[in-house]
This record gives structure tokens, sequence and C-alpha cells, in this order.
């Protein structure tokens, strides 16, 4: 496609949304550049950046002047607009539409609770110095439990994937949430076996990509084991 070596990504790779979108990329081989912004540093808090996202969010994608935020929406840009297999985002009415229900739903469960998890058990004492608070980890924790629970029995149920036969956006969005607990060393989904053959599936379709946009996670995930 003419133009796609137009096409630059805002990411930090800490960001669940960010990894979705560079694996996504990167496994459907698609032409792009990457530039980091570190929320950490606040990077994402400059008058540059934020006069191209006014949210100060990453990730933020850029192809030919067209500016496009939130990842959901770049994820199906990208699936629509380039040269890559059916399967991600389909084209038939109804397997689509099982998609967009996923996604729908993922962010205000999925990805809150998950990253409720995260930001109890990593973020927040690395920010204030303080140990975890154990009882609001607790209650995330089991927040967290009923939507694996629901990710388990109303979307997985007895397919290979979340959303059928095959691997689509859905899994790409909800596989970078459930890893993100790892960062603490927490595996969530240690005792649900079916959501653990569906992360080995998830993986082995994604190959390489996954792990290289996970490096920064298992690095935080050896630190945490150490002190163990």
């Amino acid at each position: 496609m003419a133009g796609e070596k137009a096409l630059k990504v805002y990411l930090d790779l800490m960001s669940q949304p960010c990894r979705a979108v560079l694996i996504f990329l990167k496994t459907n081989k698609i032409p792009h550049t990457v530039e980091t912004v570190a929320l950490r540093k606040a990077q994402h808090k400059t008058p540059e950046f934020t006069k191209m996202n006014p949210m100060q969010k990453v990730p933020v994608m850029q192809h030919n002047g067209f500016v496009l935020t939130e990842s959901d929406a770049i994820l199906k840009y990208l699936a629509t607009n380039f040269n890559v297999p059916e399967h991600w985002y389909p084209r038939h009415p109804e397997r689509r539409a099982k998609v967009d229900e996923y996604t729908a739903w993922h962010h205000m469960n999925t990805r809150l609770d998950a990253s409720r998890v995260f930001i109890y058990e990593v973020l927040m004492p690395r920010m204030t110095g303080q140990p975890t608070e154990p009882a609001k980890l607790e209650k995330a924790l089991k927040e967290l439990e009923k939507t694996l629970e629901k990710l388990e029995s109303m979307f997985l149920r007895r397919q290979a994937f979340l959303c059928g036969d095959d691997i689509t956006l859905a899994d790409l969005l909800a596989i970078c949430e459930v890893m993100q607990p790892l960062g603490a060393g927490r595996d969530v989904l240690k005792d649900r076996p079916r959501l653990q053959c569906w992360r080995s599936r998830v993986q082995s379709a994604l190959k390489c990509s996954f792990d290289e946009a996970h490096n920064v996670l298992y690095r935080l995930r050896d630190k945490a084991t150490a002190k163990l």
C-alpha cells in the first residue's frame, strides 16, 4: 500500500494498549516507525505531544497526516486499511460484531481490573515509597477474578480464541491486559487452566513479537521475584 512508510506510532511499552499496537504492527509486518513517549518522564504532557493528543495519552498513530488516538480505534484502522489477514477483524458482519462486542466490554472490565491490580501492587508503591495496601489489593484481585470468570465463560467458552477459531483484535487487547500484573510477579491465570491454554495459543500465534513487546514487563517481573 502506498504511503505505508509514513505510519508512525507514539508508544510507551509499559502501557498495555501500546504493546497491543506494536505487536499487531510487527506480526503483520506493517512498515512503521516508533516514537517512544516515556510516561514516567511525563513526556506525554509536553506542549508538542499535547497539541497532537490533548488527552495526553498513548498510543497515538500518525498516518499521512491523519492522527488517531485510542488503541481500539487504531487497531481497527490498521486492520481495515492495511493488507492483513481477515481473521483479525472479520468483514463478515456477525463475526465482526463479536469482536466489537468484546472491545466495547474490554475497557471497563479486563483493562480496568487488571490495571488496578498492577497499580496497587507496582505503581503506587513505586510512586509513594509506601508498601502495598493489602485491603485495596485484595478487593482489586476479587474484582479481577469476576472479570476473568466472564472472560472464560462468556467469551472464550469452548472456542480456541475469544471470538471464534482464529485470533482477533479481541485476543490481542485482552492478552496484553492479563499480562500486566506479571510486573509484580503475579500470574493472574495460574488457577485457570482454560485461560492458560488460551494464553499459550495467543502467544504461539503472535510468535516473537509477543515476547519482544513484553520484555519491559519481564524485567519488572524478574526484579519482583528476585526481591522475594
